[in-house]
């Protein structure tokens, strides 16, 4: 498809060629703080429940937009945008949705993980600009399918990782790229996640708890046909690979972005992990590889971006699992919740999620905070960004400044799903001689960026793409 005319394009070159349009200046309209209708994105909300009211709500920014449908595949989970935005169409479908509404300009995408890179191709073929939850994709193949589309249609697009436009990473990169901490060959980075119910396998199907305005064969989508199981919609779904991206991709896109932004990083090129428990004689029949681990340490190893100089070691910690305080820190800092440590040759700098909160610890000196607080409410200020860079254009200087445009959130966003790979891999079992089931996937996964594969262990490039429930296939280029 081609991408669509911009509205308010036309309505200005109509004004230019003298064929009876022109724009009323905004104030003459409706007074001080009014967009006039020329001026605003018509949007559509993908997901309207949960994030997706807020996301839609953000981008709708107190009326400098109009949102024009919602679509939620429980109408009970979006009755809050419903009641704010009265007027708007409603949709269950997605794909409906998409044909039905043929005036929007952009769509927030909030559904859960497996069904984002459909809906996100829908969208840009035909011309929508997206603003795409994070993880951006469920599975790395979709990730470098909707970078490449993203620019073949030529449309807007933002990751929802809302720490990207945070005060403090810019000051980490300034701290970084002026060498106040020297040389960094080691990243720690840690969270509180899950807080949700994982380390064990999906609940039962039992179709007779289904709500009754729930449609549960579109909430599955892309992923395999199955009864309704109660227990995974609307959020608990995170801890199940078939839906989602457990710990990593819930605040890995959060956390990882700040080292992945300042030291310039690019894809990795080895991955390794240990997870909790899976190797106790202990083991439960509760417990299945379908799941995501209560607990993991991942390990992701990136070449330097300088010829001759050492690459960096990244150690995620997941469960609550935190790395040691160095010594030369321990007096002001503590590892609590999520946070960030680089760990540089004269210093260190370390942030909470977000890439807030940043210090600045330079060896035999006082800390250096730099207070984030001012920021106000980042999430907004992320989406709003991008609303502002729909309206200018694919390519216009506000486009080119986002710090989440697909061309940087699907690269990123595959190096966040590299080490669920390998947390997959680590758990893959098999029957032994003796008749017992034994993991054989625990080793270092050699990851080949450019072509996209393991190089060292062919089971674990299943998943680096997935199997689609039949009509719900992401036609990956």
């Amino acid at each position: 498809m081609k991408v669509k005319n911009n509205r308010r394009d036309f309505i200005k070159k109509s004004a230019l060629l003298g064929t009876g349009f022109y724009i009323v200046p905004r104030h003459v309209l409706g007074g001080s703080g009014f967009t006039a209708p020329s001026d605003q994105l018509v949007l559509g909300a993908i997901g309207a429940g949960g994030k997706g009211n807020s996301d839609i709500n953000n981008a709708y920014n107190k009326g400098a937009n109009r949102v024009a449908a919602l679509c939620d595949v429980d109408p009970n989970m979006a009755k809050d945008a419903i009641k704010r935005h009265e007027g708007a169409a409603f949709f269950k479908d997605f794909r409906k949705m998409l044909d039905q509404q043929k005036d929007l300009d952009a769509v927030t995408i909030s559904a859960p993980d497996h069904v984002h890179a459909l809906a996100a191709h829908e969208a840009m073929i035909r011309g929508l600009h997206v603003y795409v939850q994070k993880p951006l994709t469920h599975t790395i193949a979709e990730a470098r399918h909707l970078t490449k589309l993203a620019r073949k249609q030529k449309v807007v697009t933002q990751m929802g990782n809302q720490g990207g436009s945070s005060m403090g990473v810019p000051k980490i990169k300034e701290w970084i790229d002026g060498n106040a901490i020297g040389e960094v060959k080691k990243v720690f980075i840690w969270t509180n996640r899950p807080v949700w119910p994982q380390g064990k396998s999906a609940p039962a199907p039992n179709a007779s708890q289904k709500p009754q305005d729930l449609d549960w064969d579109l909430w599955l989508g892309p992923a395999s046909e199955k009864p309704y199981t109660p227990g995974l919609h609307p959020f608990d779904w995170r801890g199940y690979w078939e839906y989602g991206t457990g710990a990593l991709g819930d605040m890995g896109c959060h956390l990882l972005d700040v080292p992945y932004k300042v030291l310039n990083l690019g894809y990795p090129t080895g991955v390794q992990c240990s997870v909790a428990n899976i190797y106790s004689r202990m083991w439960t029949p509760d417990y299945t590889p379908d799941g995501c681990p209560v607990a993991s340490k991942v390990t992701i190893d990136f070449p330097s971006s300088v010829p001759g100089k050492p690459g960096v070691e990244l150690e995620w910690t997941d469960g609550g699992i935190t790395p040691a305080i160095p010594d030369e820190i321990s007096d002001y800092y503590s590892a609590t919740g999520s946070g960030v440590m680089l760990m540089g040759s004269e210093g260190i700098i370390t942030c909470t999620d977000y890439g807030n909160d940043p210090i600045l610890f330079r060896k035999g000196q006082e800390p250096e905070p730099f207070d984030t607080s001012v920021q106000g409410n980042l999430d907004a200020k992320h989406n709003a960004l991008w609303t502002e860079a729909c309206k200018a254009g694919f390519n216009s200087d506000k486009h080119l400044a986002l710090t989440s445009s697909f061309d940087y959130a699907g690269p990123f966003t595959e190096t966040v799903l590299m080490g669920n790979i390998a947390i997959r891999s680590h758990m893959l079992r098999r029957e032994n001689e003796d008749g017992n089931l034994e993991f054989y996937g625990r080793k270092k996964l050699r990851w080949d960026g450019d072509n996209m594969r393991i190089t060292n262990f062919e089971d674990a490039n299943q998943f680096v793409s997935k199997t689609y429930r039949n009509g719900w296939e992401v036609p990956l280029s």
